[in-house]
């Protein structure tokens, strides 16, 4: 047993890398996955009209304090103030409310531009300003943004929100986007997992049961692909895929094709590369797996007149499991996560979670929401972990 000294020594060499996770890793992936939840652009700008809809029932319009403390607010006296201190407190607010109402960024500079002082009475006068102020779903997307956390984002990644009254509800059909995208970036995710595997088992198996030289050729042309890029073997699909490419002209000149066909921007497409890149992962668990098999089992079994196909599925397959788990999860959540290859090759149609989360952050900036669907997104992960911890374990796989 080591002593309190070598101890801390022990802690003081790991300490740095630990400081170098936390820093580089952990602090602003936390960051950005705390925007879901965080609210911090409507408070600052309406404090009194939050302060006023705290006891609002939601079913109609709010009492007249509400007006009043949105009238103060946005009054020219009070912008004036604002852009003494700095500004741009409610167009952020505007902002924001515009993802839970659109075409809302314009009603708050609207109201404000039309208000020239505080009026009495305010409820008339707000009304007056915009058509927008005379539905309670304005008011309620008010009081939903108020901070400091809130789940609008993490619901809206679900297609779902809060109505007026706080109940969380369906959006319109025609509204649901991001459940559909989850169910597609699954189902696509294990469709190249099933796949990998289907092409992965046969590769491992041959490369386990060759001579050794052979074998360290045969295993070095696997790893061969995790040495290049993704995205010149991305470029390298395009081009043997385009209509004027390899693939065209091959069938085209033997007579298989009329004229060329489009295989760019489709389902199969992006699967294909999808494997391709994948493939890897899948054989080398497999591999070490039956590396560390026991093969005087299969022949014991073929010895006493089982058939080869019994011996593989009663005793080698069983003995391969933990690689093939290891395989599948390794290849799904990687496929989970793919950004590029749909990105590239697919359609409009065949775009992943991880498109959208890319959209949200970097297009319409809206960073709640791309931290939302990541969330999601690492959720997915995380039940896929803990199935595989469950069905399989992480203790079962042995080295080679």
């Amino acid at each position: 047993m080591p002593n309190r000294r070598e101890r801390l020594a022990a802690a003081l060499l790991v300490a740095p890398l630990l400081l170098f996770l936390l820093g580089v890793f952990l602090l602003p992936i936390g960051a950005f996955l705390w925007r879901a939840v965080a609210e911090t652009d409507v408070a600052p700008a309406l404090p009194r009209t939050l302060a006023a809809l705290r006891d609002w029932s939601g079913r109609d319009l709010p009492g007249e304090a509400a007006f009043e403390a949105l009238l103060a607010r946005i009054c020219a006296r009070a912008r004036a103030a604002d852009q003494a201190a700095g500004g741009g407190l409610i167009p952020r607010a505007a902002a924001r409310l515009n993802a839970e109402i659109p075409g809302f960024r314009s009603t708050l500079p609207a109201t404000a531009r039309r208000l020239s002082s505080p009026e009495a009475p305010a409820r008339e006068t707000i009304l007056a300003a915009s058509p927008d102020w005379s539905k309670p779903e304005s008011w309620a997307a008010i009081r939903r943004t108020g901070g400091p956390v809130s789940d609008l984002n993490l619901l809206a990644a679900l297609d779902l929100r809060r109505d007026a009254a706080g109940g969380i509800a369906a959006v319109p059909p025609d509204q649901a986007v991001f459940r559909g995208v989850l169910l597609r970036t699954l189902w696509i995710a294990l469709l190249a997992t099933a796949l990998s595997l289907l092409l992965g088992y046969p590769l491992a198996y041959l490369i386990a049961t060759a001579p050794p030289r052979l074998a360290l050729w045969m295993l070095g042309a696997v790893t061969l692909p995790l040495w290049i890029s993704d995205v010149p073997r991305i470029a390298a699909w395009i081009v043997l895929l385009q209509r004027d490419g390899v693939a065209n002209t091959l069938l085209t000149a033997t007579g298989l094709l009329r004229e060329p066909a489009s295989f760019l921007f489709t389902r199969g497409t992006v699967l294909l590369a999808t494997v391709n890149l994948l493939l890897p992962y899948a054989v080398l668990p497999i591999y070490a797996s039956l590396r560390a098999l026991d093969w005087r089992l299969p022949r014991a079994g073929l010895s006493l007149g089982a058939s080869p196909w019994r011996v593989f599925r009663r005793v080698t397959l069983p003995l391969s499991m933990p690689g093939v788990g290891a395989g599948a999860l390794l290849v799904f959540i990687q496929a989970l996560g793919f950004y590029v290859t749909p990105a590239l090759l697919g359609g409009p149609n065949d775009q992943m979670l991880s498109y959208f989360i890319g959209f949200y952050a970097n297009r319409t900036v809206n960073w709640g929401l791309a931290a939302a669907l990541s969330v999601v997104l690492l959720l997915a992960v995380a039940i896929v972990v803990a199935l595989y911890a469950r069905l399989v374990g992480f203790n079962k796989v042995r080295p080679a």
